[in-house]
């Protein structure tokens, strides 16, 4: 276990950022773990970085996650970027409690950041202590690895450790740190941040660099800029479109919490909805449901238009054309995020082709969810089974069936166009329509668990059903259950 050395173990760094944009991080060493424990590995997440999980398993591992050790070809930096945090402008927030490692080019040549969260403050802490409390580091991983599993694009867990020593919030927390891997860190926060504060000709330098390591078709566009808004437009619409598929909601998307990637990142407030309620709010900062469920697609464009006040130097040398230009792309986000939505939808009621009716027969069974105050999640897992004979399983998710039974005709009519046998479609449904997610009772369960008693079993059991999500297990009834009625409204809280 401990025959390798930390500082020996082989990463092939390739620091394109530290490289590239110097005087738009800082960089800075972990703070040193007085104990550190590891209590979650990723080992497939490791051989897909192209990395040693045995040795990285290890002491020698621990070392690194816990920020004791730098290995050979790290830069420990703290990005610098602004953002929009519930729609108020902030010039100069950061990595307050983050430092980017490096990156490596793992198995499929893709680049990817290797970072460390909650080791400790930077020049960006802004007065905070830069560590983390182990419930938000586990509910990352957890969430993450979840996320991943449903195919939605996500920043993923390599280990979390704990430290050894308590964090302070309303009281004393186990200190932790969660190794985190995405294909960048590059936010919309990061433009504002270099439009602010390096000018134009900084904002060229990073849109070239994100062009190159996340669109490089774009390069030879006609408008490489422009061609560069809209790709990162469609993927984030993409996104979105895949959280409210799946009842997701993301609870802080402030813009530096929006990559330019299309990536999930910062899983704060996050949580998923158990009752279908198009207005459901869980974070306990967003006080005036900015941030709801059904707010999700409005907010995407309010971020990727501040996104696009960026870039308006670099798309035409005419203002006011530039200006012109972004705000036609931007028009079209919404239809970019409808078409991915609606695409989603489709899947989730076992359509594959398209008419131009389906958009009326989704929003109609979303009123008889709303109506019917269905488990979102249940109720499109059910459906599956009245295409079996048992339309009973579905109907007893909603308070009152009679709507449902009246909008299943349609349904019917509109399969008989798909040409597919119910079977078919039934299994093309279970693959889209998960019987597993973090259901958020459960997840607190895995979490106090792991906090206040040191035990880490029900968040490797729940992490084990989640890591696949559309494949039903009997004996494990319990995780696709709806959490028991209380008269408690649940809240999430950031992890800082």
């Amino acid at each position: 276990m401990d025959a390798f050395d930390p500082i020996q173990l082989h990463f092939n760094f390739d620091n394109s950022f530290a490289r590239t944009f110097k005087g738009f991080f800082v960089p800075c060493q972990a703070d040193p773990a007085v104990a550190p424990k590891l209590l979650q590995f990723n080992h497939a997440l490791a051989v897909e970085l192209g990395l040693d999980p045995v040795a990285l398993n290890s002491e020698a591992g621990l070392a690194i996650f816990s920020g004791n050790e730098t290995p050979n070809g790290a830069e420990p930096l703290a990005q610098a970027y602004a953002g929009h945090q519930f729609g108020g402008y902030a010039s100069q927030l950061g990595d307050g409690r983050a430092l980017l490692l490096g990156e490596v080019i793992d198995t499929q040549q893709r680049r990817r950041d290797i970072q460390l969260k909650g080791s400790g403050p930077t020049p960006f802490s802004r007065g905070g202590d830069g560590k983390a409390p182990l419930g938000p580091v586990l509910r990352e991983y957890l969430i993450g690895e979840s996320m991943h599993a449903l195919g939605i694009p996500t920043t993923r867990a390599l280990a979390a450790v704990t430290t050894g020593e308590e964090v302070y919030r309303e009281k004393a927390l186990p200190g932790a740190v969660l190794t985190r891997i995405a294909a960048s860190h590059i936010r919309v926060g990061t433009f504002e941040f270099f439009a602010a504060q390096g000018g134009v000709e900084k904002v060229r330098d990073l849109a070239d660099y994100a062009i190159a390591r996340h669109y490089p078709d774009t390069t030879d566009a006609e408008n490489p800029y422009l061609a560069f808004f809209t790709a990162v437009s469609d993927a984030q619409a993409a996104l979105v479109a895949g959280w409210m598929n799946i009842g997701f909601i993301h609870g802080v998307m402030n813009t530096d919490n929006m990559t330019i990637s299309g990536e999930t990142i910062d899983y704060g407030p996050c949580a998923f909805m158990d009752t279908y309620v198009p207005g459901t709010v869980f974070s306990s900062i967003d006080r005036h449901g900015r941030y709801a469920y059904a707010n999700q697609p409005e907010i995407l464009t309010w971020n990727l238009t501040r996104l696009a006040e960026t870039l308006i130097p670099l798309v035409d040398p005419d203002k006011d054309r530039a200006i012109k230009l972004l705000t036609d792309s931007v028009q079209h986000i919404q239809s970019l995020y409808e078409t991915h939505w609606l695409s989603g939808m489709r899947s989730k009621i076992g359509l594959t082709t398209e008419d131009p009716h389906d958009l009326e027969l989704v929003n109609d069974l979303l009123w008889v969810m709303k109506d019917g105050q269905a488990d979102f999640t249940l109720f499109f897992r059910r459906l599956s089974q009245a295409l079996r004979g048992d339309s009973d399983s579905v109907r007893n998710v909603l308070e009152q069936s009679g709507a449902f039974d009246v909008w299943a005709r349609r349904w019917r009519k509109r399969l008989e166009k798909e040409e597919v046998a119910a079977e078919s479609s039934a299994q093309a449904m279970d693959r889209v329509n998960p019987i597993y997610i973090p259901r958020n009772h459960k997840v607190e369960e895995a979490l106090a668990a792991a906090s206040d008693q040191e035990d880490m079993t029900p968040f490797s059991e729940l992490l084990s059903v989640l890591s696949h999500p559309f494949d039903e297990v009997a004996g494990k009834e319990a995780y696709a259950a709806p959490a028991p009625v209380t008269d408690t409204t649940y809240k999430t809280f950031c992890g800082t």
